[in-house]
Parts: structure tokens; sequence; C-alpha cells
């Protein structure tokens, strides 16, 4: 077995763990194994495990049954170029759930409460060289959703799903890759300051398919969002990214897990935030489960966050649980501080003013990820948000 210690900085605000196990324990890390039925999950109180970091109180109800859905809710437009199949589905639908199942009362209550499904599918051998691009438009109110993105064997395709306005909402979202596909899908969190959105994404990795996920969140009140990976069949790869700003008083939390259930498969974490303002909130939680037949692993995940202001925290936890000596690597690093005076120096004695040098800093901190998105008019949108941002923490 090949594993990494975690690196974990003096003034890190992290914890997390290696182990090396008998036997799966996924469901015990949760109150309750994964269901579609709602009732299946007891109401939490907070002092489970993987709700003691939410603020249970600001989530409107989706934790615990009062929240229903509204007329107004959230608006859904497509964009897909030639080549692309969108359907309005119902939920006898069998393409539906097909990824993975809800692990919490939230994303069971989006399962139990959607009435309609959007499934977009690229056939097989299908080349795409323009994005599919889907709009989710808060308009108020409350709503339940549920997505499903499908690529035939073969097929490769960008997917762009953009969340904007003002709404609270609780969501699955489906990826289902067939064998040798490629998938890159960006999700972009830019709500206006009082929304809340709780989402559950399930990759299903075929045969030495490729996913590229890139998560960014800049708005909302509340952002919950639990990317989770699986693998079916051998040779699979799996690229999570992920970047955060988080302004005073916000609360957004990802939740990983990567499951690897299938020999010879790999998967890469980098996830980078910034943070600013007082009450300002983010969690990261990193878990990568490594099964007995899982033979020919190779994985990595990292975190790394900016404090730029005081009255903000950060909680990172990196976990990694192998169950198998035979792979080829595996290990886990975060790490938590505030700017580097090395490079604020390096950078001013060249000349460049204070404010200008943090800026640099920042920017290049997150130079890395943005490139990972390949979409010009996102990445471009994205890098002006990153200013508008510094704005207020480092002019």
């Amino acid at each position: 077995m090949a594993a990494e210690p975690q690196n974990i900085p003096v003034g890190s605000t992290t914890a997390g763990s290696i182990a090396v196990a008998a036997e799966s324990t996924v469901v015990s890390r949760m109150s309750a194994a994964p269901s579609f039925d709602v009732t299946d999950f007891p109401v939490p109180h907070g002092r489970e495990e993987e709700w003691r970091f939410t603020p249970l109180e600001r989530l409107r109800g989706l934790h615990d049954g009062t929240a229903v859905a509204t007329g107004e809710g959230v608006k859904v437009a497509v964009e897909a170029p030639a080549g692309v199949t969108v359907e309005t589905v119902g939920r006898d639908d069998a393409r539906i759930g097909k990824a993975g199942t809800p692990v919490d009362r939230v994303a069971a209550q989006a399962y139990s409460a959607f009435e309609q499904a959007s499934v977009v599918t690229v056939a097989k051998d299908t080349v795409l060289t323009e994005p599919i691009r889907i709009a989710v438009h808060g308009e108020g109110g409350t709503a339940f959703g549920h997505q499903v993105i499908e690529l035939g064997a073969f097929a490769e395709a960008v997917v762009v799903i953009d969340h904007t306005g003002d709404t609270v909402l609780a969501a699955n979202v489906d990826f289902v890759l067939g064998d040798g596909a490629k998938l890159t899908v960006v999700s972009v969190q830019d709500w206006d300051d009082k929304a809340v959105h709780v989402s559950q994404h399930n990759a299903l990795i075929g045969r030495d398919a490729s996913f590229k996920s890139v998560v960014v969140t800049f708005g909302g009140d509340v952002v919950r969002l639990h990317p989770r990976v699986e693998y079916a069949g051998p040779g699979g790869e799996a690229e999570l990214f992920g970047l955060y700003f988080t302004d005073a008083g916000q609360h957004q939390e990802h939740r990983l897990l990567v499951t690897h259930n299938t020999p010879h498969c790999k998967s890469n974490v980098v996830y980078k935030g910034a943070l600013q303002g007082d009450n300002a909130h983010a969690v990261w939680i990193g878990d990568v489960l490594i099964e007995a037949k899982a033979e020919g692993t190779d994985t990595y995940e990292m975190n790394r966050n900016l404090v730029l202001t005081d009255g903000s925290r950060v909680d990172s936890v990196p976990n990694l649980e192998i169950e198998t000596g035979e792979i080829v690597g595996a290990g886990h690093a975060s790490a938590t501080g505030r700017f580097d005076d090395e490079q604020l120096f390096y950078l001013m004695a060249r000349g460049i003013p204070e404010h200008e040098a943090r800026r640099l800093v920042v920017r290049g901190f997150f130079a890395e990820l943005v490139q990972q998105i390949g979409v010009t008019d996102i990445e471009e949108r994205l890098l002006a948000k990153i200013e508008e941002e510094l704005e207020a923490s480092v002019a």
C-alpha cells in the first residue's frame, strides 16, 4: 500500500484521517443507508457527523419536510448543439436515479418531491464542439429538481450548468458516462444573496471513461453541494476541481465522496477557496474510499484555503479509507492560511504596490482551477467575478 501522509501546516483549522479498513464503512458515515425514500432518513438536528457544520435553521425547511414547492421556483433552459437530445420526462423514466441514490434527507426529499426531470442525452460516438448550456434561474419560492446528463459510448461533451437568481432549491443531478466517453461539467453557483441551494451530484463512470467536474461557488446565503463518484468499469478517470469565494455571512459547503469500487481507476481532487468578512464559513469534506476489489487504484485529494480577513472560518476534513494494499498510490493534503509574506515581499520589492500585489497573489491562487474550465466566456466571467470580490478585501 502506498499512502501519503496528509499535509497540515501549523495554524490550519483542518482535521483528517487515513484508515486501513477490513470492510466498507461508507454507510457508517451516514445516519442511514442511501435511499430514495425520505422517510428512511431521520430529521437531522445538527449533531450528526454529516450535518454538524451546516446551519440547519437557514435551510428554509429543506431538511425537515416543512419546505413546500411553490409556483415560482426555478426556470430551466437548455441550449444544445446538434446531436443532443433534450427531454422533459416523468418520475417513472428508467434513467432517473441510475447514477446514484440519495444519501441524506434533503437529497431524498428532492427525489420524492420533483414532478418532472430534464434529461440531456449525447448519442454514442458523438463528439460535440460546442458546450451544452443549462441555465437554472431562481424566480423566488421553493423548488425541487432532477437533471440527468447521459453520454453514450465514446461520446464527448462539455456541459455548463449555470445557477442564478433567488430561490430555495433542493436537487439531484445525475451524470452517466458510457464506456470510453469523456464529459466535462462546469457547475456555477452565482446565486443572489438570499438563495439556498442544496444538491447531490452523482457520477457513474463507465469503462475507460473520463469525467471532469469543475464546481464554482460564489453566491447564495447557504450552498451545500455533495459530489459523488463511482465507477462502472475498470480504467475510469475522475477529476474533481472546485473554486469558492466565501463572503461575510455566507455558508458554502462542499462534501465529496469518491468510491473506488472497480480495479485500475484514477481520481484527482483539487478544491481551493478564499474567504473574507465576518462569519464567512467554508466547509470542505473530502472522502475517498478504496474498496478491497479496487486493486490498482491511483488517487489524490487536496484542499487549499486562503483567509483574506479576520472573522472567517474554514473547516477542512480530508478522509482516506483503504481496504486493499494493492494500489498505485493514495494520499491527501489540506492547508489553510493567510497571504504568503514572502510572495508579497517579492512583488513589492519589484515596485508593485501592496494592494496590487495582494490581488496578484489571489489571482495566481485561483488560476490553476480557472484554466480547467475550458469555456472562454465562463472563464472571463469568473475572473471578472474574482476581481469584483477582491475589491472588497484587498483594494
